[in-house]
């Protein structure tokens, strides 16, 4: 009797074939968070509920603490003046608002105004030559204008007389497609919520992408979004004056950097990922992202974000662009690309090791 051997195409003779063996082979990887069950019973009804309670009492919580009675906090003014002239004024600034002014001793007019024009300082006296002045910038927004005003009334070095005012001159005015100073809020907020509804829907309606089609969707979003937002912002309305390609770029990151911090929590939490996104990105984000107050005038608890968090930086980078000769565009740009890089690093990483762990168990006999 003669044995066959199998082949692709059939059995060769003289051989005896053995068991047939499966090799398991994994399916695409995907970085999908794991599947978890439904909520049933009283956790379906109470824990929506203190879901999203806790969201909106937050949303309460901090705003209110930022914007209630927002007060400035040492806003730097720069003085070109004598010894005696910048001492008598500190303490005319502190009786009109004690704590809310520091004065920054500057050589010269031209470098007292120089930090005006760079974000240095909010307001100077320049008093180092010629008429006194006090000059600002009104591209701060209305909050730093109503402070600055009233030191005109404050009676000039040297004066006798309530008479005797400093003049107050706007050196940096807003646009005259943004009266109010909000626009580049307007413009950043739209994009920030875009990029958290992004990385909502992301997982909602695709679920099953793999890590590169996550991200590549992440990035078109990012592109799209930015151009976009430039378009409306700055050709459309003239709201947001600066070069067109600069104000899209940053909005672009911003985006980015929304969106991929969004996907991370999700990634990482599971559904629990869209409320801390919500919290984290969108309500303390915002509140600090000196849009509607310069983070000078935010609680001491509630600035450093401003540095930090990416509606922040980029509000600022955006102001900076549009009208402060680039101030915090830099730094703007490090920290944005660096929330970028380390989300995405992350969910690389987080889909390595779900990777291996299925060779591994695929391997396992």
């Amino acid at each position: 009797m003669s044995s066959t051997v199998s082949t692709g195409q059939g059995h060769l003779p003289g051989a005896n074939p053995g068991p047939a063996r499966h090799r398991h082979q994994p399916g695409p990887q995907t970085d999908a968070p794991p599947e978890r069950p439904g909520l049933t019973g009283p956790q379906a009804v109470v824990k929506p509920v203190i879901t999203v309670l806790t969201i909106g009492l937050v949303f309460v919580s901090v705003f209110l603490a930022a914007f209630h009675t927002p007060q400035a906090h040492r806003l730097p003014v720069a003085v070109a003046a004598s010894d005696k002239t910048a001492a008598l004024f500190d303490v005319r600034l502190q009786r009109v608002a004690p704590d809310g002014f520091q004065v920054d001793r500057y050589p010269d007019n031209a470098s007292a105004r120089w930090a005006v024009g760079h974000r240095h300082a909010y307001a100077a006296l320049l008093a180092d030559g010629g008429a006194p002045r006090i000059v600002y910038a009104g591209a701060n927004g209305p909050a730093v204008s109503a402070l600055v005003a009233p030191l005109g009334s404050l009676c000039a070095p040297g004066c006798h007389t309530a008479e005797q005012k400093l003049p107050v001159i706007d050196i940096l005015p807003l646009s005259r497609g943004d009266s109010r100073g909000l626009s580049v809020f307007y413009a950043s907020f739209g994009l920030v919520l875009a990029g958290f509804l992004f990385g909502q829907m992301t997982y909602q309606v695709a679920p099953r992408l793999s890590f590169g089609q996550r991200v590549g969707s992440l990035a078109l979003f990012a592109v799209v979004g930015g151009l976009a937002t430039a378009l409306i912002a700055s050709t459309a309305f003239g709201a947001v004056p600066g070069p067109f390609l600069g104000i899209a770029g940053l909005v672009v990151l911003m985006a980015g950097a929304v969106a991929a911090a969004t996907v991370l929590l999700i990634r990482v939490f599971g559904p629990v990922g869209v409320p801390l996104a919500s919290i984290f990105m969108l309500i303390m984000g915002n509140a600090t992202s000196g849009g509607v107050l310069p983070p000078d005038f935010l609680p001491g608890w509630l600035k450093p974000l401003a540095s930090v968090m990416p509606a922040g930086v980029g509000v600022r980078a955006l102001d900076g662009i549009a009208y402060f000769h680039h101030d915090g565009l830099t730094s703007g740009i490090v920290v944005l690309s660096t929330w970028i890089a380390l989300c995405v690093a992350a969910l690389f990483l987080l889909d390595r090791i779900v990777a291996s762990a299925a060779i591994l168990h695929a391997a396992r006999p």
